[in-house]
């Protein structure tokens, strides 16, 4: 249907496995299914005609064919030239896959296994991804209050479901304990679920509500998984508040995870876990309640050293977000803690968010193998905060 060259320029970072995601001129005719990138040695990579984004966060839903691939190796100041053919053939098989099961349940599966289920349905108070698998099908997050099937698990703060979107004062409602007079956040719809040869992408759409179920304010959120190899999971993860009933608050509290995970128990800091962020702030006590580009938490699982590093984008919202991190297993990114995080009554983390309006947020979640410095967690945050330049030439 149509070819365009490619300059891909790594910059001053090193890529490794580096998601890459470039819009190409629209051409007249079919819409093209899919893309087929050589490089100038003729080596194929793999490519994705990504479907548009559902709500715009992030890559948007602007005019053009956006096209996705995995760039495998790319050294500091490197370039990769590539030819591009948009085609109507049939994409290659999908690696990445998204399917809803209509029974409340969408499942998303990396190379045919598991790496998460979204549960949108049956939950006391909100939905929740579980289980979370890393490198190996291991289990990342804790299971329960889910199930109960790993003996000797924690059992504390049941309203910590592996991994969720919560706060603890909008509007002055509780969306994030699942205690008495909690507010609710009920499923609306499954906005996408967009299978492929490199990414596969949930999005759904929430209505938070308060205490009667009456609702506040809009959320939709958007899971994003990467083909990366095996050693690694990838996935971003968008979240984007719209206040279509009236202004909205959201209040200053330390209760409360834009992206919340609680971490398999195993890795927890009280059992030999290590909490580590972006400015070398290391354990609880460095970290809890500290501004930082990313953080990482690693632990061993089963003799085996794993990891959960989230990213925050620099369009986030309140970047670099503050981050909610304990020693016992909670790991949150919440901006919205100050007068604890500052230990100052007279500090206000509060953000009222005007009828109409939209507030957004980007993180990418990176579960590794070997803890933070052996991931290269630092190069890895570089790729997705300020990814390699494609230039789209004739």
């Amino acid at each position: 249907m149509a070819n365009s060259g490619l300059i891909v320029h790594a910059g001053p970072h090193a890529r490794k496995n580096c998601p890459v995601t470039v819009k190409l001129p629209q051409k007249a005719g079919k819409q093209p299914r899919a893309v087929t990138l050589t490089t100038d040695s003729g080596a194929k990579l793999v490519g994705q005609v990504c479907a548009p984004h559902p709500f715009g966060c992030g890559c948007g839903a602007d005019a053009g064919v956006r096209i996705a691939f995995v760039l495998p190796d790319l050294p500091a100041g490197g370039s990769l030239r590539l030819t591009a053919e948009l085609t109507d053939k049939a994409p290659a098989a999908d690696a990445v896959t998204v399917s809803d099961d209509k029974a409340g349940q969408v499942h998303v599966k990396v190379g045919g296994d598991l790496l998460t289920t979204y549960r949108y349905t049956g939950n006391p108070a909100r939905p929740c991804f579980f289980p979370v698998l890393g490198p190996g099908g291991t289990r990342v997050t804790r299971s329960w209050p889910i199930t109960d099937d790993v003996p000797g698990e924690t059992t504390d703060h049941h309203h910590h479901r592996s991994l969720w979107v919560a706060h603890g004062d909008v509007n002055r409602t509780d969306n994030w304990s699942e205690g008495a007079n909690h507010a609710f956040q009920l499923h609306r719809e499954i906005l996408a679920a967009e299978s492929g040869p490199v990414l596969g992408r949930l999005a759904a759409s929430t209505d938070w509500t308060d205490v009667k179920q009456n609702k506040v304010i809009e959320e939709k959120r958007a899971l994003t998984a990467y083909a990366v190899p095996g050693d690694m999971r990838i996935f971003d993860f968008e979240v984007c508040f719209t206040a279509t009933e009236c202004d909205v608050r959201f209040g200053d509290t330390k209760e409360g995870g834009i992206l919340a995970f609680r971490v398999a128990p195993a890795m927890d800091g009280d059992h030999g876990g290590r909490i580590e962020n972006a400015f070398g702030g290391v354990g609880e006590a460095e970290s809890w309640g500290k501004r930082a580009h990313w953080c990482d938490y690693a632990g061993e699982i089963g003799g085996e050293r794993l990891g959960i590093a989230v990213f925050d984008h620099p369009s986030s919202f309140r970047h670099p977000t503050y981050w909610h991190v304990r020693d016992y297993g909670m790991y949150t990114a919440n901006p919205f803690g100050w007068h604890d995080f500052y230990a100052d009554p007279a500090a206000d983390g509060s953000h009222l968010l005007p009828r109409g309006a939209s507030l957004d947020f980007r993180y990418r979640v990176y579960l590794h193998q070997g803890g933070t410095d052996e991931a290269q967690v630092a190069a890895r945050y570089h790729d997705f905060a300020y990814p390699p330049r494609v230039e789209v030439v004739a």
